[in-house]
């Protein structure tokens, strides 16, 4: 490198501060103004050492107008910076730092499952935390998912699109590109944007651990998502009537409705994340549910790792239980059903509180689930507690129109308040004993 080079270098690395004074920046102004703050301050100072009382008035004036101003002079500088960074949120500033504050001593809460009802449960969690870890089941093979998995080697990418964009802090625009949904018959028809997304971060990472993370900044979520292995297994579930089904989406859809007598993972030996079992170990709760029984929380628990990790952990466990039956998974089932099954089909041990809803569904509603051989999963309060858990009641449906169906949901709001209040009086009747 020449000196003539070498000395350019060093005159822009000297003259790179004050690009600030460059014309057109909107900084110099309120700098200047922030610096007449200053002056009237030390002349203020001056004049509370002043002989009369009259003086001190004074001197008091000038240095809370000092104050004032240099209050203004930082505050317009600041928003200066973020009409760059943030140009439509300027406002929020002061309710933004609050939140992220406020959220960061927020509840460590890991919630685990899969499907629509995970996503819903992360909606109202992260009003109250940014200390959430969401784990996923990787099962999943039909759909969007089930077709990038067979022609791309890659794990099912659906459920953890969704619990990323109920996690987002990002605009409404951006989290409705990522579930945008490709239609018609060509090559990407039945894909959705955040799927494809997925996969190309997960070639360009050169994993899928990996592209879940940088797609995690990229939307800038309150929280985590985790994969519950990385492992490619499949779903397979022995009925009674001897026969068998493989794969998530054909026991969902099977024409035999012969009762699931027992699920399990191929390959058996599959390993958790080892993130996953860490905020497993450091939470302050635990949270399955709600989604599909069989299909989108039983999946995570099939993996002996993370029952055991759960089993070890000190955090309060709780289970969120289906408003609905679901035909050819759960029919019949109650309330403590749905317990008794996590309990024989896999390793977990304890479960301290199910939350429950109690509430009527609306009768057109209930009929149009019930042609469809879906009821209302009863509420067998004493039976819960004969099996030692703590039943939770409350009204936690919501009605959601998709595609111009209506179709029953836990409200995220609502749910999430009972959560966190269940959590709280827990955690602290725990501290007095």
């Amino acid at each position: 490198m020449g000196k003539k080079t070498k000395f350019k270098k060093k005159l822009f690395q000297f003259l790179k501060p004050f690009k600030w004074f460059y014309p057109g920046m909107g900084v110099k102004r309120w700098l200047f103004l922030s610096f007449i703050g200053v002056i009237f301050i030390v002349a203020g100072g001056q004049f509370l050492s002043g002989p009369t009382a009259l003086f001190r008035v004074v001197g008091i004036a000038y240095m809370f107008i000092g104050i004032v101003v240099i209050a203004l002079g930082i505050k317009r500088v600041m928003f200066t910076f973020l009409g760059v960074i943030l140009p439509d949120r300027q406002e929020e500033l002061v309710d933004l730092l609050y939140q992220k504050k406020h959220l960061e001593r927020g509840l460590k809460i890991v919630a685990i499952g899969g499907g629509t009802g995970l996503s819903a449960l992360l909606q109202g969690l992260k009003q109250y935390s940014s200390n959430l870890t969401a784990i996923v089941t990787v099962a999943d093979d039909g759909g969007s998912s089930g077709k990038l998995r067979e022609d791309f080697n890659i794990l099912p990418p659906g459920d953890i699109r969704n619990c990323l964009v109920a996690l987002a802090d990002t605009s409404p625009l951006m989290e409705e590109l990522f579930q945008y949904r490709f239609e018609g018959e060509s090559t990407l028809g039945g894909h959705s944007f955040g799927n494809i997304f997925i996969l190309a971060l997960s070639r360009v990472t050169k994993g899928f651990e990996e592209a879940v993370q940088a797609a995690s900044k990229i939307l800038a979520i309150r929280g985590c998502v985790l994969p519950s292995t990385l492992t490619k297994v499949r779903l397979v579930a022995d009925l009674e009537d001897g026969s068998t089904t493989s794969g998530e989406s054909n026991i969902t859809k099977r024409k035999n409705k012969s009762p699931i007598k027992r699920l399990y993972l191929e390959p058996a030996d599959c390993q958790p994340t080892t993130s996953a079992v860490a905020a497993i170990a450091n939470a302050d709760a635990i949270v399955l549910g709600p989604g599909s029984l069989y299909t989108s929380i039983m999946p995570n628990l099939l993996i002996d790792s993370i029952a055991e990790a759960i089993n070890s952990s000190p955090a309060i466990k709780l289970y969120v239980c289906n408003v609905m039956t679901q035909p050819g998974e759960t029919n019949g089932y109650k309330s403590s059903d749905h317990i008794k099954v996590l309990y024989a089909n896999t390793k977990l041990k304890r479960i301290d509180y199910a939350v429950i809803n109690n509430s009527n569904i609306p009768k057109p509603l209930e009929q149009r689930y019930m042609s469809e051989s879906a009821y209302q999963v009863e509420a067998d309060l004493d039976q819960i507690k004969k099996i030692g858990v703590i039943p939770i009641e409350g009204s936690f449906i919501t009605v959601n129109e998709i595609e111009n169906k209506e179709y029953l949901r836990h409200n995220p709001r609502r749910l999430a308040k009972s959560i966190i209040d269940i959590i709280s009086i827990a955690k602290s009747e725990a501290a007095h004993r």
